[in-house]
């Protein structure tokens, strides 16, 4: 006897099936679950496509005692030229005990959405107050998944968008753009940034250092992009004065570009888990680089199906 189809929710279903608020307490709690080894999340698996510039098609898989989850991501740089999107795919979920297919996300929408949230538990951990000014480095798809975090969760928050004078105008579009949001948004230049500011969020694929700024005590730094080894966005100095933080220590190993290129050592790297169960020292510079991982997707999934009440 063969199963009911799953449902398959579209981009703009997934992003309300995953608001920002419950899906960051979601990821905490996959957090300390991942740690106690209630969650299993194998390394993502990286294939080749064959006959594309450099196409590759990710594979992560996640399950727990409530769900399965399955993320299936294609990266084909080619796309865009034939007015496709870059990075497309799904996030698969079934349920644990019977096997069932139950529905389908939208992948890169999982993907925006939670690593936005994953950002947002930054700053609700790392910071003893709420910010009020944020400046983020990038103006790309992940910052618009930042910017409507941070509408959703720090309303009184003022935004300012860092630009070089290259990308000035790319900046100013997006502020233009998210204009609806509700919260103040502003251009500012990369190389004089705010005297005053509680969080900087990098979001860029830079291989030299975006941010050279001493590490200050109050001013917390998410490290979002330099998701390669050899990718970087905040200068090594600044890192190695820090308390570092990641969200997910066996990826980082091999993908956080800001701690490999700064040599930081592992042991001194403490994990999101840690630091939900520990107290936080906010008296010293504070830097939580973030890679990703199959949980927070799984994370993601259990949100959807909470609201969706499948």
């Amino acid at each position: 006897m063969s199963s009911p189809a799953p449902r398959v929710f579209n981009a703009e279903e997934t992003s309300q099936l995953i608001a920002f608020g419950p899906l960051r307490q979601h990821i905490l709690e996959a957090a300390s679950q991942y740690a106690r080894g209630e969650i299993h999340s194998p390394d993502r698996q990286v294939l080749t496509v064959p006959g594309s510039r450099d196409g590759v098609l990710l594979s992560m898989p996640c399950t727990a005692q409530d769900i399965c989850a399955h993320k299936l991501i294609s990266l084909l740089p080619d796309n865009p030229a034939h007015q496709r999107p870059t990075i497309q795919g799904m996030v698969s979920v079934l349920d644990s005990a019977t096997g069932v297919p139950l529905f389908v996300l939208d992948g890169p929408t999982v993907t925006a959405r939670r690593t936005a949230a994953l950002s947002m538990a930054g700053l609700q951990l790392f910071l003893e107050h709420e910010p009020r000014t944020i400046v983020i480095v990038g103006a790309g798809s992940q910052a618009d998944g930042h910017v409507q975090a941070i509408a959703e969760l720090y309303p009184e928050a003022t935004v300012h968008i860092a630009a070089r004078a290259q990308s000035w105008d790319k900046a100013q579009a997006f502020c233009e753009r998210h204009a609806g949001l509700g919260i103040r948004l502003q251009v500012t230049d990369l190389n004089q940034l705010p005297e005053q500011f509680d969080a900087i969020i990098t979001l860029t694929t830079a291989v030299e250092p975006v941010y050279h700024a001493p590490a200050v005590p109050g001013r917390l730094i998410i490290g979002v992009g330099a998701f390669r080894s050899h990718m970087v966005e905040i200068a090594p100095e600044t890192v190695m004065n820090s308390l570092c933080y990641v969200d997910d220590l066996v990826g980082a190993k091999h993908e956080a570009g800001d701690y490999i290129q700064a040599k930081k050592d592992w042991s001194q790297v403490t994990t999101l888990a840690q630091a939900i169960e520990s107290d936080i020292d906010y008296s010293r510079p504070i830097m939580f680089k973030t890679v990703g991982c199959a949980a927070w997707d799984l994370a993601a999934a259990r949100c959807a199906r909470a609201a969706a009440g499948l």
